[in-house]
């Protein structure tokens, strides 16, 4: 089973009522931060945003959050949702949902409502899940 297809299964068997978040494709986005680029500093948005490429600092948003397979994140994460299939190092708070996938790696605290961790996903630190 690919890692979408198996993203897909797992939404699925939790009955996660955000499994639009799990359909977007860089097509949906307004903003991708592309493989080629590497940013350093604070990133706010508004708007769906996808990053493909490497982020230091921090990152505060209003809107969904995906770290798309092969991207870095080296920054403290506010989102609305936040789906990881690349690497975070830093702690992610979420008002619904932090989804990590099997290709996905967090290191540091996750805080949100719903948090789902696929089998092969790596996760190290605390995780509070709250109704924010």
């Amino acid at each position: 089973m690919t890692p979408k297809a198996f993203t897909r299964y797992s939404y699925t068997m939790f009955d996660l009522k955000d499994a639009d978040f799990f359909e977007m494709d860089e097509e949906d986005f307004d903003t991708v931060l592309a493989t080629d680029i590497t940013f350093s500093g604070k990133i706010s948005f508004s708007q769906p945003f996808m990053i493909k490429g490497k982020v230091s600092g921090s990152i505060e948003a209003t809107s969904d959050l995906i770290i798309d397979t092969g991207a870095v994140v080296k920054a403290d994460i506010s989102a609305t949702r936040v789906l990881v299939r690349g690497i975070v190092e830093g702690d992610v708070t979420s008002e619904k949902l932090v989804f990590v996938t099997a290709t996905g790696t967090v290191k540091g605290n996750i805080t949100a409502s719903q948090v789902v961790l696929e089998p092969g996903s790596i996760f190290s630190g605390r995780c509070s899940m709250t109704n924010l």
